[in-house]
């Protein structure tokens, strides 16, 4: 018992002296005051948007048949070479063939009608003439005749269009290019009833490839035409590469209540890595300075702290839309400055300020950014920075 009686005491003790030693100090902290600069120098700023889009190549066609038939020969396949011209598929010409001869032979029965109906016309017209037969017979044999000459036409014609299937079955490439896909195989059969059945897909140029992006509504407004794009595909990761923007389509595209554009990026492709149907992650950029007077945005934001001074520090502001701070010995000097361009981070001077100035851009109260702090408690509704009237015990700071 005597033991934890003694024991109790000395914490008590403890507790008072705690006690008396934060009562003479004040109760409170002396407070540390450092403020941050930056220079002003040279750099880029660029602003940019980032989308997904699809690769593919400039110009593909796809390959169909005009007849119906059954493919009975393929020249080639998934990624053959082709030249225009070239034959890549024929079909069954057995009943095409047939068509042609039965076509052939209806011109020739044709054209004997016609010759004899020409003789039977010449004769009655001299036969009327000389008025040895009617005007009724003469008008029949000249319709006759008439007859005989469309019938010639229309087999004509038919022979044509049989010539014409006939040359249908044998079916070539419209353009030098790269068979990508290949929809049909030897002994099938392919209608050509409503539509055109889709035998290949021919690719032009896989070295001269480009990426239709789909655009938001909300970014779509900074895309132009000629502005430099980066992208990167999945399957080269550790690769970046580089097109530009060659045309902004003007069609809306609705889906799930999002409205996007497509916007089409040039993507060369001499190394042929980039292949039809990748995803693309693309960022556009939309506005691009080099080698430009900059400052950190904060810095346009600060504002010294009457509050945070020391006796010695003064003030020495000025009237401008824009302005920026420095510290030159124990003033805080407010410098009027046209700005240009911004990404957010970095603000564009174009005038106002010299290159190499040590500007003022946050303050520091025991170590903490003020910047910082207050966007941990409100990050919503930051408090204007001449409204820090409070250190971060809650006590008024010390000058």
């Amino acid at each position: 018992m005597l033991k934890n009686k003694k024991l109790w005491m000395a914490v008590v003790a403890v507790v008072v002296i705690a006690i008396i030693v934060w009562k003479c100090s004040g109760g409170k902290k002396e407070q540390e005051v450092l403020f941050e600069t930056a220079k002003v120098e040279r750099q880029d700023i660029h602003t940019s948007i980032t989308a997904t889009g699809t690769i593919e190549p400039v110009t593909s066609v796809t390959v169909g048949t005009q007849v119906s038939g059954i493919v009975s020969k393929l020249y080639v396949d998934y990624n053959s070479v082709v030249k225009k011209g070239q034959v890549i598929a024929e079909l069954d010409k057995t009943n095409l063939t047939s068509e042609l001869n039965r076509a052939k032979a209806d011109l020739t029965s044709a054209q004997s009608t016609l010759s004899y109906e020409t003789a039977n016309f010449k004769r009655y017209q001299t036969l009327f003439d000389k008025g040895l037969v009617s005007a009724n017979d003469y008008e029949s044999a000249k319709l006759s005749y008439e007859k005989a000459r469309q019938t010639v036409s229309s087999a004509r014609e038919s022979v044509q269009k049989a010539q014409t299937n006939l040359g249908y079955a044998t079916i070539t490439s419209p353009i030098d290019g790269v068979v990508l896909s290949k929809a049909v195989e030897e002994g099938q059969t392919v209608a050509a009833s409503f539509n055109t059945p889709e035998l290949f897909t021919i690719a032009q140029d896989l070295t001269d490839m480009r990426v239709i992006a789909n655009i938001d509504e909300a970014d779509i407004g900074g895309v132009k035409e000629g502005q430099r794009v980066t992208f990167t595909v999945d399957a080269y990761p550790d690769d970046k590469f580089e097109g530009q923007v060659t045309q902004v389509r003007q069609e809306a595209t609705t889906t799930s209540n999002v409205v996007t554009y497509e916007v089409v990026i040039s993507a060369p492709n001499k190394d042929l890595k980039l292949k039809p149907g990748l995803t693309a992650n693309v960022t556009i950029y939309t506005l691009e300075k080099s080698n430009i007077l900059t400052a950190p945005s904060k810095a346009l934001r600060f504002i010294p702290n009457e509050a945070l001074l020391k006796p010695e520090q003064k003030i020495e502001d000025i009237e401008a839309p824009v302005k920026i701070w420095t510290l030159e010995g124990n003033t805080f000097k407010a410098h009027k400055v046209e700005t240009g361009i911004t990404n957010g981070i970095l603000t564009e001077i174009v005038s106002g300020i010299k290159e190499g100035a040590e500007v003022l851009v946050d303050f520091k109260i025991n170590g903490v950014e003020q910047e910082e702090e207050q966007q941990a408690t409100n990050p919503f509704m930051p408090r204007p920075r001449n409204n820090r009237q409070q250190g971060g015990n809650g006590q008024q700071p010390r000058r």
